[in-house]
Parts: structure tokens; sequence; C-alpha cells
């Protein structure tokens, strides 16, 4: 009988957390293609590097570089880890990208953002959530900085797979390829709630960071902002509650803990903000605060620090 063929694996996406996860896995030994826009040529002239303080420097030289999706090979898992803004853009990519019944995993935070995807992809592909837990960061083009973490854990959306036991063998297949390249994965089975439970951090520190300019150590040591984040977080976890989605018990105190032991972080969208890119306030705000109030649960805390992120980025673009 002949071994069942490696899948390959592609890249849509090649930032922080795509360069972090394809990195991984191409050392691992799997067939990784990675699709790049602005960084294409740097990446083929320089190779990607990997600057981790878990996994050591890592410096992957021949890389499977494309910057036209025509160029890539047919894929069985695509990882988008592009930011959510360009979802309706990449839909086409990834339809080309995609071998027949391919994976597709969306490394994204936010919420609703497959519920969005969904329509605009071919219904023979599988869609699925990725969540991430790491801290991560591009410093240059094709240089990533890995500070701490980088579980990433597994949920299905969407698809042909007609019942849980396919649902469940393909989620195991997504997790073994990560478990391979070192990285702890677990099957989630309910998305939304994953999700939901990834907002409860997101939500307060992403917009803190931008609104205080304070990474999250500072964010931490003083007792008002800390205040405040707990605050937001009760906001988030009021709302999946009130939608349904149960909670850890003392969930909110737990991530502060959580916090408290990490390196010292600057969130995704205090870089974007930063660096004049569109934020992904859209997923991590408005989406959830439509959620919460069609469920009749108001967070006030939560829509005033969205509302002011709005500010800021509609003066940065003015």
């Amino acid at each position: 009988m002949s071994a069942t063929p490696a899948p390959r694996i592609g890249i849509i996406g090649t930032g922080a957390i795509g360069g972090f996860y394809g990195s991984l896995l191409a050392r691992a030994g799997h067939d990784v293609h990675f699709l790049l826009r602005s960084e294409y040529a740097a990446v083929v002239e320089r190779g990607l590097q990997l600057n981790s303080a878990v996994h050591g420097a890592l410096h992957l030289e021949a890389v499977q570089a494309y910057r036209r999706v025509e160029d890539m090979p047919p894929c069985d898992w695509l990882l988008v880890g592009a930011k959510t803004n360009g979802n309706a853009e990449l839909a086409p990519l990834i339809a080309q990208a995609a071998a027949p019944a391919a994976r597709v995993v969306l490394l994204q935070n936010g919420l609703a953002v497959e519920d969005e995807l969904r329509p605009l992809l071919p219904d023979t592909l599988h869609l699925l959530g990725g969540l991430c837990y790491i801290c991560v960061h591009r410093s240059a083009p094709g240089v990533i900085e890995h500070q701490a973490l980088g579980a990433v854990n597994l949920a299905y959306h969407s698809g042909p797979a007609s019942d849980d036991e396919q649902r469940l063998a393909l989620l195991e297949q997504g997790a073994s390829l990560f478990r391979q390249a070192g990285l702890d994965s677990a099957v989630m089975h309910d998305l939304t709630q994953t999700r939901w439970q990834k907002l409860v951090w997101n939500v307060p520190y992403n917009g803190l960071s931008v609104l205080l300019n304070a990474d999250t150590r500072r964010l931490m040591a003083n007792p008002d902002s800390r205040a405040l984040i707990r605050d937001l977080m009760l906001e988030v976890i009021e709302a999946a509650q009130a939608l349904g989605h149960g909670m850890p018990e003392n969930y909110a105190d737990k991530l502060l803990t959580a916090t408290e032991r990490m390196p010292d972080y600057l969130p995704s969208m205090y870089h974007d903000f930063v660096q004049g890119r569109p934020a992904e306030l859209h997923a991590i705000y408005e989406a959830p605060l439509a959620a919460a109030q069609a469920a009749g649960c108001d967070m006030p805390r939560v829509r005033a620090l969205y509302q002011a992120l709005r500010f800021i980025q509609a003066r940065q673009e003015a």
C-alpha cells in the first residue's frame, strides 16, 4: 500500500503570524509555500528570519515564495495570516491557491470572520477557525520577533464535512501538523464560544495599547488602567454569557495573572496604528458590539473604547 502523500501547505499573508507558523512548519519538514506582496523581494533575497525566545533563531533560507497566486501549486491546507480587513480581496486568492476540498484556516482575531468569508469561497472548501495565542510581531521585511507562547487551537466552521466524526478527524489532522512543528494545538468544539473567549483579552489590551500608548507591562502596573482592563473584560464575558457561551470561572482574573507573567508586549493593533495601517476595528469591536446588542446586552466601556479608536483612525486617514 502506498503512503498518504504529505500535505502541501500554503501561507496567505506572510506577516508576523503567517511567517511564524509557516517557518516552523517548514523547519519540521513540511512542504510550505508562501504568498507575499510588499515583502516578496526581501524574502526571495534574504529568506525568512525568525528570532524566537521559545524556539531559538531560525533562518529559512530557501523560501518557496510567490508574488502571484497563479504561480503557487494547489495547496491542501491554507493558513490565512492576513488581517481581517482584506478578507473580501483575499477570497479569490484563497480559491485559486486551494486544492480540491482544501482546508482553509483563518489565523485571525475577532468575531464572525468566518461567517463573512464563507459566502465568498467555493462550497467545496473546508473553513476552519484558528485561534492563535502568541506574542509576535514583524520588525523588518521578512524578520519576525517571537516573544512568547505560540499555541493555535482549531475549530470547524463549515464545508463539505457532513458529520461530527469527519469534522473531528479533519481538525485532528490540522492539530497534528502544528504539533509536529513543536507547537501546542487543541481541537475546539464551539468556534463562536472560543472566539468570544479570546476577545476577553483582545478587546482591552489591543485598544488600550493604542489609546494610552502603552505596552502590557505599563498597563498592568498602573492601578487605573488595570482596573479598566478588568472592567472591559467583564463586559465581554457578560456579553458572551448573554449569547449562551460559557466562560471559565474567574476568567478575567486568570487572564490578568497570565498577562503579568508574559514578557512585555505591544499588541498587533498598536503596530497597525503606529504604521498607519487600517486596524481590525470591525472584527474586534464592531461585530461583538452588534452581537451583544442583538442579545439585549450593552457594553458601554467597550463601545467608548471603539469610538475613541475610530476617532484616532479617522484623524490618521484625514
